[in-house]
């Protein structure tokens, strides 16, 4: 028999094993399986030891000589061919010794067949009964079928249509006849493997056809199967399911190729033999045509991904690798890594596939030191400081450096190598890929540099790694500006011209910037451009401040944020003088050359609206920005149809009339404007002479007035469940010793309640918020869950450093909210562990 058909017999036979090993499934394209965990012996080899490979494809294009090898057991797919050839096993030559060294080749390989021939003689009969071509079986009984029955299935051609077959599942496959007659020809056959995936019947589906359908993925073959009965659907999924789980994992040469290099790293002869005898691990220039790791027969149609254009997992595995080709001959390889990255952030299986082939492509490369090559290197650095891989991947990828660095010590991939052991020590997975700015610096293996700005016109540019987190950034800052001693807590804020929030202690700053890189890209607005801010957090002590200190700055700035926003309740008079006070300290003595900030930056806006709706009697006290309409006065222009159809004039007449209001309460706002602004530059005359020192003190004295002064203002609805469905608007102020409660611009608070009376405090659902104190529950709907929860962790943090108990701290800045009580003095009893918040952001 010739030795290609001697193979091929060997290899086509449909759910057995022989000589105790399975050799995979025979599908209708005549492929190999990957081999499963189960088949090996309890030391890794099968009794006899012969591997069958595919035939090599040489460079003209013919098929090379068929090869065996005597190391790795049964034929199987490699699951990861490539161009270059498809090989199985690394000891096909190390194991030819045992046949006597011969100059022809042919004389050899017959060699080779004669003692595998000679092995197969020792197979019991019964045995060889079992090798039958799998194609001229027909429909037989058999004891271990689990469910037969008719289905259609959906056959594509010049248009997709449904025809009707006679199904059958055994424990191997899920097979199809021409009819249910015993004898039947068999139409096809879909191999069941762990990596199979069934999709369950769907509604939608039934909507659209009146079928219910269930889809079963295999390695080739993909059977949409159709039935009127959704039981019947359902019965089906569950049994296709059910052989699936039962099957054990397959593995793929790549991952048993780690496995030996792990075992022989220690002995540099071994693997450098399976490097040359293993093409499937050396870089290539030909196309790869399956993953280097094994991923589900699946599709992502019904994952969260499908909506971003991806294909099933195993196609973009392959897709990735092309795209790693095409960084040898890109001119900018920026976008490609970000590609590739983005992928990877997507898909999170495809990581270490990734790591994979990009240990394959810098792994015996022809040409070692040209800059196509560092390439690989360069998407392998950015990929060590955005993902972690898997623990075995892992251990591959610090081998592979280790190789590398012995091989080429004082090279460019000697230090690539080296930063990317180091960077794999601090990786944690990232948010966002990394930015066009970072993509650079890291492809240079050097640092970014941060802009972090501070109250007023002050900001520090900081180096920063992939790696750095805020508490570290204000670790930096605190020791930049001198601020270690201070008793008060800092940290960082995201912010731009309309909103501001705290930055978590454990966030990456480099997401950080690439989330700003990307909404500049979408608002180009100059009011819209984000930065970070270095700022006061926890004001716990503020008359331990030094007038003289960068940090009374700081109190001075963001006193008079809270002002603007309309967060200090004062007279209109006290916000005036807040005002002129505010000219003197920036620009100094009033000149008729010096230019002035516009009214918004020094006066809150709501105060002007509220002038003009405020009743002559009235006093200029403060009043809401707009008040809600009262419920039972007729509309004035009443809507519904006859609004709509038959008084067009009279609505347009009305909607002429509303502009003309709009316009004239424009004006009168410009008016209203224009006084308060004289007002205060007249009280800006009056403060001639003052410093700037005096002039940030006397503002701080009027500030300090209102007793919630330092306080933290978030805007929530109360509810009181035992009154029934109240509500209101109110202010709850977080404060270095309580919690406070405001309604909107009031001075005096409705309620405080110490921190020694908070029981418990945490997140109750998805917007709400919920304080114990004492027998009372507080909720408060809001949109601030997170800043109130990690403001009120910081502060209790901060008390319990203060009190010497800095085993307990957490981080002031730390983004994740912990779940912290505050421990009462004596004779108060402790609250015990149940009485902690249990609701964590």
């Amino acid at each position: 028999m010739p030795v290609q058909g001697f193979c091929w017999f060997l290899c086509c036979r449909q759910g057995f094993n022989l000589l105790g090993r399975d050799y995979g499934e025979k599908e209708e394209e005549e492929s190999f399986e990957l081999r499963n965990k189960e088949d090996l012996t309890r030391n890794g080899r099968g009794p006899l030891e012969v591997t069958l490979s595919q035939p090599t494809r040489t460079a003209n294009g013919t098929n090379g000589p068929l090869r065996l090898s005597s190391d790795r057991g049964p034929a199987r797919h490699t699951g990861d061919g490539e161009g270059d050839g498809r090989r199985i096993g690394w000891g096909l030559e190390s194991k030819m010794d045992l046949f006597p060294p011969s100059t022809d080749s042919t004389k050899r390989r017959w060699s080779v067949i004669t003692y595998l021939q000679h092995s197969l003689s020792e197979v019991p009969d019964e045995m060889k009964s079992l090798i039958i071509e799998k194609s001229k079986m027909g429909l037989e009984e058999d004891p271990e079928l689990l469910v037969k029955g008719w289905l259609f299935r959906e056959v594509r051609g010049s248009w997709i249509k449904q025809r009707c077959y006679w199904f059958v599942l055994s424990q191997d496959s899920l097979d199809y006849y021409s009819s249910s007659e015993r004898g039947a020809r068999r139409l096809g056959t879909l191999v069941l493997t762990n990596l199979c995936s069934v999709i369950w019947p769907d509604k939608q589906t039934f909507k659209e056809t009146g079928y219910w359908s269930i889809t079963v993925y295999g390695r080739k073959h993909c059977y949409r199967l159709y039935t009127k009965h959704f039981n019947e659907a359902v019965h089906w999924a569950c049994a296709v399911q059910k052989v699936i789980d039962t099957k054990a994992p397959v593995e793929t040469p790549t991952q048993l190729l780690i496995r030996d290099i792990e075992e022989n790293k220690f002995n540099p002869e071994v693997v450098d033999n399976m490097y040359q005898h293993n093409p499937i691990l050396k870089h290539t220039q030909s196309p790869l045509y399956a993953p280097l790791l094994p991923f589900p027969y699946s599709s992502l149609e019904h994952t969260y991904h499908s909506g971003k254009g991806y294909a099933t997992v195993r196609e973009e595995a392959v897709k990735l690798f092309n795209c790693l080709q095409q960084l040898e001959c890109a001119r900018d390889p920026v976008p490609l890594i970000q590609g590739v990255l983005q992928t990877c952030l997507d898909l999170r299986p495809l990581r270490d596939e990734v790591y994979c082939q990009l240990v394959k492509q810098t792994s015996c490369t022809p040409q070692p030191h040209t800059a196509a090559h560092l390439r690989y290197w360069q998407l392998l650095t950015c990929m060590s400081c955005t993902f972690q891989p898997g623990p075995a991947v892992l251990k591959y990828l610090r081998f592979h450096l280790k190789r590398i660095q012995s091989q080429f010590p004082e090279s460019e991939m000697d230090n690539y190598a080296s930063f990317i052991g180091e960077a794999l020590e601090k990786t944690r997975c990232r948010e966002c890929v990394p930015s066009w700015e970072e993509i650079q610096v890291l492809m240079g293996r050097q640092e970014m540099l941060c802009t972090v700005h501070y109250p007023g016109p002050g900001s520090c540019q900081l180096h920063i790694s992939s790696h750095t987190t805020a508490n570290e950034v204000v670790r930096r800052m605190l020791e930049k500006l001198g601020l270690k001693e201070s008793r008060n807590t800092f940290s960082l804020f995201e912010q731009n011209a309309h909103w501001e929030r705290a930055v978590g202690g454990s966030t990456i700053i480099a997401d950080i910037l690439t989330r700003f890189e990307n909404l500049s890209a979408k608002e180009p607005d100059s009011d819209s451009q984000w930065r970070l801010c270095f700022k006061l957090y926890c004001l716990l002590d503020a008359d331990a401040i030094s007038v003289d200190s960068i940090e009374y700055l700081f109190l001075f700035e963001q006193c008079h944020e809270m002002v603007v926003r309309g967060q200090l309740p004062a007279c209109e008079e006290d916000l005036q003088t807040l005002a002129a006070l505010r000219l003197q300290s920036v620009i100094g003595d009033f000149s008729t050359h010096s230019p002035c900030p516009p009214l918004d930056e020094l006066f809150p806006g709501h105060m002007v609206e509220a002038r003009l709706l405020m009743p002559p009697c009235a006093p200029p006290a403060l009043l809401p920005a707009t008040q809600p309409p009262v419920q039972g006065c007729p509309q004035r222009f009443p809507g519904g149809l006859l609004g709509g159809t038959l008084w067009n004039h009279t609505a347009t007449a009305a909607h002429k009339q509303k502009v003309e209001q709009d316009l004239r309460l424009r004006s009168r706002l410009k008016e209203e404007a224009a006084a308060i602004m004289s007002t205060i530059v007249e009280c800006w005359k009056g403060l001639a002479g003052y410093s700037r020192r005096d002039s940030m003190t006397a503002y701080l004295t009027i500030a300090r007035q209102w007793s919630g002064f330092g306080c933290t203002l978030y805007e929530v609805d109360f509810y009181i469940s035992s009154t029934g469905s109240f509500s209101q608007k109110l202010w709850l102020g977080v404060a270095a010793t309580c919690v406070s409660l405001y309604r909107q611009g009031e001075a005096e608070a409705l309620e405080s309640f110490p921190y020694g009376q908070i029981c418990s405090y945490g997140v109750s659902d998805s917007n709400t918020f919920k304080i114990t104190a004492g027998d009372r529950d507080l909720l408060f709907e809001t949109t601030k869950l997170t800043e109130i929860m990690q403001l009120m962790n910081a502060y209790f943090s901060a008390i319990r450093r203060q009190r010497g108990r800095g085993d307990d701290v957490v981080s002031i800045t730390e983004g994740t909210a912990i779940e912290v009580g505050f421990h009462h003095l004596p004779p108060t009893p402790t609250p015990t562990l149940l009485q902690l918040p249990s609701h964590p952001v």
